[in-house]
């Protein structure tokens, strides 16, 4: 098949670890990459944010990235860019005349107006991923949410006008039926993980002696709960927390990350608090195995990849029971479930891990056989062709067109 992916703010070929740049730049690479090894062909088409960026580029992963003029070629922040997915759409409609896809997957909400647009001057079967929703972040940051006004009765459309919507985790699929979505028209597949990056066994990060270590991974924003887990260290003794995370440009102007030293400075734990800043993916594997236990305490998690890494490591992971964590992780066999912002509950469950090296063996490697059982890429990468090829089908003819 031809396969178009739509990722308007999150190129897969973004350094993971800006405001912008996370679970979906890379969810993006890592599900067309699978779908190209089966053989589709798979077109990536971010919009250009850098004027020496040239319009098409191969991976090296076995996709295409073409870059879409809309806007000015700058980076901008992703709830700015609302205006521009017009011309992004119809940028879309003029090179599907010559080289239409079979299927349109588009990421993210906004991703979705540029595909409907397109779908106005060019036939498309249109496949929805969200991969975060506005009701979710309106009720969760209520006025410090930046996103466009009209984004919740927009995504409300986008879920009623595409043909199918991919969901990634049950907490999702409840969400989008309240906005009035039908359940038939949404199906569930979950993200994966690399399975052969992230393994067991391998070399690993320096530990600090006579001191257990918790790690945190993901970018470096006030939602991402990394002040809970500053507050659950400075309750524990001989603990250590390394936070991996942040603009692969440095931490000296991350004004999060300055929250955070001073948070750890007056709670007296500066010597056991480390920001690491942006790891690259191929160090990322010996980081996970050198934690006793990763931890995720978000106050909503669309999904979250950083669990499936440290599960496929086998880490055990201790999470808030917030969105997609509550599926992947399973509570009491592959970590622990906290109830969001209860910090003397984190401290329990980080204390009853770190205490229990035998348990934390267990839950490791219960961790990642449910992980090869579940989250493979190429098993998800799979899925999600099962879904474009239902859609591909021509309907079948009824009785009385036969008939005549």
């Amino acid at each position: 098949m031809r396969i178009a992916m739509i990722s308007e703010h999150a190129s897969p070929l973004a350094a993971i670890g800006g405001v912008d740049a996370g679970g979906q730049n890379l969810h993006v690479a890592e599900l067309s990459a699978a779908l190209a090894r089966q053989g589709h062909r798979v077109t990536v088409y971010p919009r250009r944010d850098r004027d020496d960026l040239a319009e098409q580029v191969a991976s090296g992963l076995g996709f295409d990235v073409v870059h879409v003029p809309a806007g000015p070629p700058t980076p901008l922040a992703k709830d700015r860019l609302l205006a521009f997915m017009r011309p992004f759409g119809r940028h879309l409609a003029q090179r599907w005349q010559e080289d239409q896809p079979d299927v349109v997957h588009a990421h993210f909400w906004m991703s979705g107006v540029a595909a409907l647009v397109a779908r106005t001057r060019v036939p498309a079967r249109i496949v929805l991923t969200y991969h975060a929703l506005g009701t979710v972040k309106q009720r969760h940051q209520g006025g410090a949410d930046p996103s466009p006004p009209v984004r919740i009765p927009v995504e409300r459309q986008l879920g009623l006008a595409a043909d199918q919507v991919v969901a990634q985790c049950a907490d999702e699929v409840a969400e989008l039926i309240r906005m009035g979505l039908d359940s038939d028209r949404i199906v569930t597949v979950p993200s994966g993980v690399d399975t052969r990056r992230f393994v067991p066994g391998g070399p690993s990060w320096q530990r600090s002696p006579g001191r257990r270590r918790v790690l945190s991974v993901g970018r470096l924003v006030e939602r991402k709960g990394y002040d809970d887990l500053i507050r659950a260290v400075a309750a524990m003794e001989d603990v250590e927390l390394l936070i991996a995370g942040g603009s692969p440009d440095g931490l000296a102007a991350d004004p999060e990350a300055r929250r955070l030293d001073r948070l750890a400075q007056r709670l007296g734990v500066s010597d056991r608090v480390f920001l690491l800043g942006s790891v690259s993916r191929e160090a990322m594997p010996a980081l996970y195995r050198s934690a006793d236990v990763v931890a995720c305490t978000p106050w909503y998690e669309p999904y979250g990849l950083t669990p499936l890494e440290a599960m496929a490591c086998g880490i055990p992971v201790v999470c808030y029971a917030v969105g997609g964590l509550v599926d992947s992780v399973v509570d009491g066999v592959t970590g622990l479930h906290v109830t969001p912002g209860d910090v003397r509950e984190l401290v329990g469950a980080l204390t009853a891990l770190l205490g229990d090296p035998p348990g934390r063996l267990r839950f490791g490697r219960a961790a990642r056989a449910r992980v090869l059982q579940h989250y493979r890429w190429d098993d998800t990468a799979r899925r999600v062709a099962r879904v474009y090829q239902r859609l591909c089908q021509p309907a079948p003819r009824s009785v009385e067109a036969v008939a005549s």
